[in-house]
């Protein structure tokens, strides 16, 4: 038998785009390995207390086959020889929900049911950390994963973990696709403030996936709408020099050529790799590059020039 893992989580379904998601917090190293499951256009699966981590796949599997929440709890608890000590949150792919907390689960234990969504916690400080991560998702605005990083901020602030704070996960699958798609699968295995962590790396996704939409429409030529996309990317991860790199593509390729030229140029003082990337880029992929090469040559022979002359004597 397993040691017991005091772990709180929320799985949820959101109606207006119908994507599923789990998101979980533990004392353990790596809890989102064990205990967060979805399958795109047909649930999500939390897994915890005495974990086990084929409950996941197993529920999902019952739910693709036509089962409802409450059927795939019954499939993966059938037989099971420690039900008491098990807990499980699932909701389907119609946003039914349903909770298992066995009375072996050590207190403070417990789980809340919303409308479309599931909270269950045990090993807790206090008996209010489900209901108020509940109050937090249903009141909460934004996508499914910032309501459910708000149901997880909330069940610090009503104690937690007894034990304290270690890993984090999110997961958030589209409405229907390939079973391995995600929307947003983010991970905190060790960390000493892993919330702060995963809201951080989920910032940093939005970036991304705003650069991946400027992506989109600089391939079909809406180049000052790209630009705007790797624009707001930067703002929200002004540290990441990689979406610096290509906002400033976009920006010369949409007409600043000096602002586009300025945000290389300041990349590539950080790390000089931003130049050579700069040299092998084709045409097709980056139509700007040759004009910001030119740019910097300019700027760098003017530099040049003007510490010639700072060293020169006067005549």
């Amino acid at each position: 038998m397993g040691r017991p893992r005091g772990t709180y989580s929320i799985v949820a379904f959101d109606p207006a785009t119908g994507a599923h998601g789990v998101a979980v917090q533990s004392h353990w190293f790596s809890v989102g390995s064990m205990c967060s499951w979805a399958r795109p256009g047909v649930g999500a699966v939390a897994t915890q207390s005495f974990v086990q981590p084929a409950f996941g796949p197993r529920a999902l599997d019952a739910m693709a086959g036509g089962a409802d929440a409450s059927g795939a709890l019954e499939a993966v608890l059938a037989g099971d020889d420690v039900t008491p000590l098990r807990q499980v949150g699932i909701v389907d792919s119609r946003g039914g929900v349903v909770a298992h907390t066995g009375d072996g689960c050590i207190a403070e234990a417990g789980h809340v049911l919303g409308e479309h969504w599931s909270c269950q916690a045990n090993m807790m400080a206090s008996e209010t950390v489900p209901a108020a991560m509940s109050a937090a998702f249903g009141a909460a605005t934004g996508d499914l994963a910032a309501r459910m990083m708000a149901a997880l901020e909330a069940a610090e602030r009503a104690g937690g973990d007894v034990r304290g704070r270690q890993s984090a996960a999110l997961l958030v699958v589209p409405a229907g696709g390939e079973p391995w798609q995600t929307t947003v699968d983010l991970r905190v295995e060790d960390h000493d403030d892993p919330l702060a962590e995963l809201r951080r790396l989920l910032t940093l996704q939005h970036a991304y996936s705003l650069a991946g939409e400027g992506d989109e429409l600089m391939a079909t030529g809406r180049d000052e709408d790209a630009a705007q996309c790797y624009l707001r990317a930067a703002e929200l991860a002004p540290d990441a020099a990689e979406l610096a790199f290509w906002a400033g593509l976009a920006m010369a390729q949409a007409g600043d050529l000096a602002g586009g030229a300025a945000a290389v140029e300041r990349v590539a003082a950080i790390h000089p790799g931003w130049l050579t990337l700069l040299e092998r880029l084709p045409a097709g992929l980056a139509p700007s590059a040759p004009a910001i090469r030119a740019v910097l040559e300019s700027h760098r022979l003017n530099k040049s020039a003007e510490s010639v002359a700072i060293r020169t004597p006067n005549s």
